[in-house]
């Protein structure tokens, strides 16, 4: 347990001292301009066309009237969902593309460990934007009527959880692939459309729900939606997020029973 707290750690710091020295801080502004877009077009078009009100229809589904306020956790979720993947999926081919992976295979560290460093470092980094991104709501007179914290937490652990299961998964296909823009963006793509990002999932057909029900953001979303605009507690979400827990370790095991076999492969393919 010691050995494999000091492989994240280690990962962590290396992590952070290589970004610290070279980040793209152009990148970071990029990626925070989609949730501030997301929030600004839903605020102009809630008053510029909605007249400042929802149809009758958004309130059953939803539960509320806030429209702001559902768009401004969703916008945060999808943003904190992009900003873990494109860290924690891309670890493994980023070494591939430095060079470096032949190096981190042989080396006597495991490679759970070694994903959890880095994805601890996609924390930092990420709640860094994401509080960015409440701050823009916060001008925008945004607010959170009723949110109950425990429930929340509940729900950040549950999201964090999901999107490092899918990484580690999306990670071995990566460099099965040998390659990162088409998967990731696949993903991204299934994420807006169907985790009720922007609007209830309940609007999708049929079938696009029940595929919306495999991907584990989508209870986590459901989880947070009810900690933070409803005030729901625990007890009341308690389904929801014990399905997000089971998809994710499904999506875990997954993840790591395959990827030995992806990392013989992009060995293989770079002789």
């Amino acid at each position: 347990m010691g050995e494999q707290m000091s492989v994240a750690w280690a990962t962590l710091r290396r992590t952070w001292t290589m970004t610290f020295r070279a980040y793209p801080w152009s990148y970071a502004v990029g990626c925070l301009l989609i949730g501030v877009f997301t929030l600004g077009l839903s605020y102009l078009g809630l008053h510029a066309i909605g007249g400042g009100s929802v149809a009758e229809d958004f309130t059953a589904r939803t539960g509320g009237a806030d429209y702001l306020g559902y768009i401004a956790i969703g916008a945060a979720g999808y943003m904190f969902t992009v900003r873990m993947l494109l860290w924690s999926s891309k670890a493994l081919i980023t070494e591939q593309r430095q060079g470096t992976l032949g190096a981190l295979l042989i080396a006597p560290a495991g490679r759970l460990p070694y994903l959890l460093g880095f994805t601890g470092f996609a924390l930092l980094n990420t709640a860094v934007e994401v509080g960015l991104l409440g701050g823009f709501a916060a001008v925008l007179g945004v607010t959170l009527p009723a949110w109950h914290p425990l429930a929340a937490l509940a729900g950040l652990l549950a999201l964090s959880a999901a999107v490092f299961a899918v990484a580690v998964l999306l990670g071995a296909l990566m460099i099965v692939a040998g390659e990162a823009h088409i998967s990731q963006n696949t993903v991204f793509l299934a994420v807006s459309l169907l985790c009720g990002i922007t609007f209830p999932n309940s609007y999708l057909p049929v079938p696009a729900r029940w595929l919306a029900e495999l991907l584990p953001v989508t209870s986590a979303m459901d989880v947070l939606r009810g900690a933070l605009g409803r005030g729901q507690p625990l007890t009341e979400l308690t389904a929801r997020l014990v399905t997000c827990l089971a998809l994710s370790l499904g999506y875990l095991l997954l993840g790591l029973r395959l990827l030995p076999a992806a990392e013989r492969r992009a060995a293989e393919r770079s002789f």
